[in-house]
């Protein structure tokens, strides 16, 4: 729905989006309504106490409102009913109604203040019920006033007045080219300042400098890009994300074809090649997740973690690794030995250091696999989601690598500060001087993993063995020509509908428009499809097949937009179009197709039995391709499948499902022989 425009300025807020605040209110009003008019009828009108007129007078008032009320918001519910998402129509009076209501609180406001003041007055001697009702009535008209104030600020859009001007003005469609590129040249400069200053208030509690100011600059245009071309509010996304995922899980119910089902059977060679990777990948998982330091052993360990640091880490700190950066009371590195089970000896270099672009990371003897393992932090500051959101592209230039690409640019930025501390430093130099023998293998999760596959990337040329494995890497992370480049040496690990997996710009881009479709044809009211949403997703059950202007097109006409869909998208001038496309007529995009690094094990949830008090959860994995993560799928687990912990549970599972089977293989080998 396009949001609503009262004030002559545009609200972060639909027409249709007043139902279910306004039929809470109406509760609580007719509740109130009725206790008031209990009390009335009870004492008859008759207070005979110091004070008593005036609060006879204050009580009638107070009913005759309240009524007002009463009956503004029922007529404000009723309109906010009517009609869909994109067809507000049904709707057109309800601005005129939310005048009435909103100039109804001028007298609530004033009548509360009397209240106030009839209940400090020392004169006053009623019955303390009464007295008591009429505090409560006081507080209960600040507490809805102060809400309103809230919600006020919350809907506000400071562009409010701006795009009003060019979503509803026709005249301003017919301005000399030259007038109307300017004027929404203005529009974008100022809705990318608007981003910037929310982006600074977000992070106010860090240290800001150049680097930041730069990030800041580069998030809010990326912002500013998004949400610039749909005239969308925040609960038709809800509504749109809701229906996608009843409608991805219809889909997934349906039987697959036979074909579809025996591509994922692979070879013998293959699936051996699968179990070895598992098994490293179950191990190396550790190393990323240790990356994590404290607050991941906190969260895997909630009851015990406090008191095994405490008495572990107020020791002396190793001498034999170096380490940078703060951390405090030693909870850091005593949980990364924790995790590990390494030892102090084991450590080269530990690193806490973080800024934007520059991420914790740490060097480890890893003397089981024979390895020099560099484990890279994933998000865990805002410094860190500041290098995730630098989503610009970069050229990454390599040498003996015949096709460079593109790749994220914070993530590269902060692989190139690793690069420097390991190779500039000496520190890998170090760790080969002392294990010369030992393979190189790097190690991340989320940003880490991102950060580590580059990371590998820049190191291929000086380590050819050089092994990596990323878990969760981010989806936009390299080009086609990178990402097939990386095949031979990282290995991605990914679980279920992990959102970060799949997280692009262009993919991005496909789930707007994914929204903006099916919100447009749906042909139920939005408070259904909100109600009918979290129904389903709290208490599940059958997928709603809620009927929507698609349904009975053929496939060409699908193709095409409707005429809903279209009212949903902002239509931007000639020479604004004009503008964008002259800029990048010699440069190439700004947001290409970034794709996963290296081969991809995809885990997946096979089936589940949950019980009170446990969950037994079954894990399979397969080989995929990035093919497979092009589209972001709308599930309650597209979060959870990213955590570490989660990673690192599917991991174990598959790990020791294969050693049982190898068990198994070999007692039965051994009864055969006998």
């Amino acid at each position: 729905m396009p949001g609503l425009v009262v004030f002559g300025r545009r609200w972060a807020i639909g027409s249709d989006d007043f139902v279910l605040p306004g039929a809470f209110e109406l509760f609580v009003r007719l509740v109130w309504w009725i206790g008031i008019l209990a009390l009335y009828t009870v004492h008859k009108g008759q207070f005979n106490c110091p004070g008593g007129g005036l609060l006879h007078s204050y009580l009638l008032v107070l009913l005759i409102l309240l009524a007002s009320i009463i009956c503004a918001l029922s007529a404000l519910v009723y309109i906010s009913m009517q009609g869909t998402i994109s067809n507000p129509g049904p709707r057109k009076s309800l601005p005129k109604l939310l005048y009435t209501r909103l100039l109804l609180y001028l007298p609530e406001f004033i009548w509360a203040v009397v209240g106030a003041v009839w209940v400090s007055d020392s004169s006053v001697h009623c019955e303390k019920t009464v007295i008591n009702v009429i505090i409560g009535t006081v507080i209960a008209s600040w507490v809805i006033i102060i809400f309103t104030i809230i919600g006020v600020v919350i809907v506000f859009d400071p562009l409010g007045g701006k795009k009003t001007f060019y979503l509803t003005d026709t005249v301003n469609r017919n301005l000399e080219s030259s007038q109307s590129g300017q004027l929404l040249y203005n529009v974008k400069n100022t809705a990318t300042r608007v981003w910037e200053k929310r982006i600074r208030l977000l992070c106010c509690c860090i240290v800001q400098d150049d680097d930041h100011r730069v990030a800041f600059t580069s998030i809010a245009e990326l912002f500013r890009t998004y949400f610039s071309d749909t005239d969308l509010v925040p609960s038709d996304i809800a509504a749109g994300l809701t229906l996608l995922h009843q409608e991805q899980d219809k889909m997934e119910s349906c039987p697959k074809e036979p074909e579809e089902v025996l591509c994922h059977s692979p070879s013998s060679l293959v699936a051996d090649d699968l179990d070895i990777e598992l098994e490293n990948a179950a191990h190396y998982m550790l190393f990323a997740a240790a990356a994590y330091g404290w607050p991941y052993y906190i969260y895997t360990n909630p009851f015990t973690a406090l008191c095994k640091l405490n008495g572990d880490c107020c020791g002396n700190r190793p001498t034999d690794s170096d380490i940078t950066g703060s951390d405090r009371h030693n909870f850091h590195f005593g949980s990364i030995l924790k995790i590990t089970g390494l030892q102090y000896r084991d450590f080269i270099h530990i690193s806490f250091h973080n800024k934007i672009y520059e991420i914790p990371f740490f060097v480890a003897l890893d003397h089981k696999k024979e390895a020099i393992v560099v484990a890279v932090r994933g998000t865990l500051s805002f410094e860190d989601i500041l290098t995730d959101l630098s989503a610009d592209c970069e050229d990454l230039t390599l040498e003996d690598v015949l096709e460079n690409g593109f790749v994220h640019k914070g993530i590269t930025q902060a692989a190139n500060y690793i690069y420097r501390k390991l190779i500039n430093d000496g520190i890998l130099n170090q760790a080969f001087t002392i294990v010369p023998e030992y393979k190189l293998v790097i190690v991340g999760h989320s940003l880490g993993g991102g950060t580590a596959s580059i990371l590998a990337i820049m190191l291929r040329n000086s380590f050819p063995t050089l092994r990596c494995y990323a878990f969760s890497p981010p989806g936009g992370l390299l080009s086609k020509s990178l990402a097939d480049y990386t095949k031979h040496f990282i290995i991605s690990v990914i679980v279920g509908k992990d959102l970060v997996a799949r997280l692009s710009m262009p993919n991005m881009e496909d789930l707007k428009r994914r929204i903006v479709r099916i919100v447009a044809n749906c042909n139920r009211p939005k408070y259904q499809i909100l109600l009918r949403g979290c129904w389903y997703e709290v208490f599940g059950g059958d997928p709603d097949n809620f009927p929507t202007e698609l349904d009975g097109r053929n496939h060409d006409a699908l193709t095409q937009p409707l005429l809903a869909e279209e009212s949903l998208m902002v239509h931007r001038s000639p020479s604004y179009s004009a503008l964008e496309d002259e800029s990048h007529l010699n440069s190439p995009p700004q947001y290409p197709h970034l794709y996963l690094p290296g081969k991809i094990i995809h885990i997946v949830e096979e089936s589940s039995s949950r019980r009170l008090c446990s969950s037994d959860i079954k894990y399979t994995a397969r080989w995929s391709n990035e093919s497979v993560f092009s589209s972001i799928l709308i599930s309650p687990k597209m979060i959870t499948d990213h955590m570490p912990d989660v990673v690192l549970k599917a991991l174990n599972s598959l790990s020791q499902e294969h050693g049982s089977c190898i068990s198994c293989q070999t007692r039965e080998c051994n009864t055969s022989v006998v």
